[in-house]
């Protein structure tokens, strides 16, 4: 017995696809072809209103409008001459003496931050949702801490000791306001899992779709 597999790259579940298409007298050119298969075989049903309002209670961060942090850190820049490892030993030691004393957190941005804002003791003024790269925004935003973030922060930038000054509350949009975007993304989401399984039925030597 064969066990159906997903494809190991792009080129090989196009030429699947492109396969698929032409077996089935799809004519016209190849991108157009694809194009033409998947909206004949790989089909989603658009979700329902429940659908939808369950993401969104289960989501509900993703769907609140005007949350500021005013914030500041200290940046452990990744670099190729030091190993990753010291650079954050070093950034938790450093972490250890502005959590024992939170008043020298300028000061150790001052000596140690690897960006701009060392000059101003750290800060990075007010920040809103989306302000930043996702990992760091989702540490910023995980709850309603202020003071020093009890653990660092690890972006594609490096590591981060990060200091919270004040939070300002947004509101939640409603329901109605995002209904469209969450049908959407959750459409697509459902588009992606049948794909991959289509794809994956198609991998199969013995699968009755390629006979």
């Amino acid at each position: 017995m064969t066990i159906a597999r997903a494809p190991a790259s792009l080129e090989e579940a196009r030429a699947l696809l492109i396969a698929r298409a032409r077996a089935q007298r799809i004519e016209g050119p190849d991108d157009e072809a694809i194009e033409a298969l998947l909206e004949r075989e790989v089909k989603t049903p658009a979700p329902t209103d429940e659908e939808c309002r369950r993401y969104y209670e289960r989501n509900a961060a993703r769907f609140r409008a005007g949350d500021i942090v005013e914030a500041s850190h200290i940046l452990f820049a990744m670099t190729p001459r030091v190993p990753p490892g010291a650079l954050r030993a070093k950034a938790a030691e450093v972490h250890s003496i502005v959590s024992r004393d939170p008043a020298r957190f300028a000061e150790m941005a001052a000596q140690y931050s690897n960006c701009p804002s060392a000059a101003v003791g750290g800060s990075l003024g007010q920040l809103g949702r989306g302000d930043t790269v996702p990992e760091f925004d989702a540490a910023l935003f995980a709850d309603a801490r202020v003071g020093l973030l009890p653990d660092l922060v690890t972006s594609r930038h490096g590591f981060h000791i990060v200091l919270v000054a004040r939070r300002v509350e947004g509101s939640m949009l409603p329901f109605e306001a995002v209904r469209a975007a969450i049908g959407a993304h959750l459409r697509e989401r459902s588009f992606e899992q049948a794909l991959t399984q289509y794809l994956q039925i198609l991998g199969g030597a013995t699968s009755p779709l390629v006979q």
